[in-house]
């Protein structure tokens, strides 16, 4: 595996170099090895991926200092990938390619159908259906691209014409002394093209917003803070660009019964003391139905039991988790004079038994 080289030698800066200085050696780079300059060359488009990459770390004070400190293997941990080709380069530094350089993106991406942005939906659901998943339907509000113009934003039957003012380019440039400056058009904002009969259907925009029906598929174990992702499910990308993806947000509604801890059912029992001291059989509340659970002689308040695979299919591994049964022992209340009788005599007679153990231990 090939070492990745120091971010700052890259852009040939050294360790305290400021904001401003990163980004005019990166300029000059970007400028060098841009591939409009450099059709076909293998190297500058890995130079140009490089210088970016060095870039978007090192103008980020978070970033910076992860990798001050823990070099290249420190990023790994905070999901940092670089970028995934052009588009995303120039899309994350749309001012330096715009104000700078004449050549811009090449023109491409002004005009060029754009992927349309995603959407978040926030759910609640109820325990059960998180523990055994449900299939649902939502009804989402998104953009979607017109029908009467299919996406041009042109009354049917018309073109966009060349702006007039940029010549169809999409910048106009200015010059200061020995320099020529290019900006993004103000009249067709970058596009390169106006509409002169907008679509009465979208009004020009190429998108409408309607309400959209979307089946959503929830898996067993989610808990509240899982975000399930629905690819194509978002809006429309103007132009005719691919959709953006849906994310859905889920959030569990509490139980009254049961809580849960990992892929663990928890739930309090309470016994009468009787049972406690005795023993006894009672049904316990699962999941899929009433179990019986066997309280054994002298159970002591707190104890806990434990049903095998009742509880919630784990999203990471296979197999469920167990339903967790803490005893408590409940203190009658609203004793009859016969139970307090009896009570009474209990007594004495354990505190006659813990009186006998105390007498057998001093004579050993």
């Amino acid at each position: 595996m090939i070492a990745k080289q120091d971010y700052y030698d890259i852009l040939g800066v050294d360790r305290n170099a400021t904001a401003e200085e990163l980004k005019a050696n990166y300029r000059k780079l970007a400028l060098k090895y841009h591939p409009d300059r450099n059709p076909g060359s293998k190297e500058a488009e890995e130079n140009f991926k490089e210088a970016a990459e060095a870039y978007e770390v090192l103008r980020d004070p978070q970033k910076r200092n992860i990798y001050d400190h823990y070099g290249h293997e420190g990023l790994q941990g905070t999901g940092f990938s670089g970028f995934r080709g052009f588009e995303d380069i120039f899309s994350s530094f749309t001012d330096i390619f715009d104000d700078f350089f004449s050549f811009g993106t090449g023109g491409r991406s002004r005009t060029a159908a754009r992927r349309g942005a995603d959407l978040r939906y926030d759910m609640t659901i109820s325990f059960e259906d998180a523990a055994f998943g449900v299939e649902t339907e939502i009804d989402i509000e998104k953009l979607h691209t017109c029908s009467t113009c299919e996406g041009t934003g042109c009354e049917p039957g018309t073109h966009p014409e060349n702006c007039a003012q940029c010549a169809g380019t999409g910048q106009i440039s200015r010059s200061q002394g020995f320099f020529s400056i290019r900006t993004t058009c103000p009249n067709c904002r970058g596009g390169g093209r106006t509409i002169t009969s907008p679509c009465p259907g979208c009004h020009g925009t190429g998108q409408v917003e309607k309400s959209n029906k979307v089946t959503l598929k929830i898996p067993a174990g989610v808990d509240t803070g899982s975000r399930l992702r629905l690819t194509g499910e978002g809006e429309s990308g103007p132009r005719g660009g691919p959709p953006g993806d849906l994310y859905v947000y889920v959030s569990v509604k509490p139980h009254d019964f049961f809580k849960r801890s990992d892929d663990h059912v928890v739930c309090q029992v309470p016994i009468s003391f009787v049972q406690a001291a005795l023993g006894a059989d009672i049904d316990v509340p699962t999941l899929t139905g009433e179990k019986k659970l066997h309280i054994p002689k002298g159970t002591q308040a707190g104890e806990i039991f434990r049903f095998k695979g009742e509880g919630i299919l784990s999203l990471r591994s296979y197999g469920k988790g167990d339903q967790i049964i803490q005893i408590l022992v409940k203190t009658p209340t609203g004793l009859t004079k016969k139970q307090e009788a009896i009570l009474k005599e209990f007594a004495e007679l354990d505190a006659a038994k813990l009186s006998t153990k105390i007498k057998n231990i001093f004579k050993q």
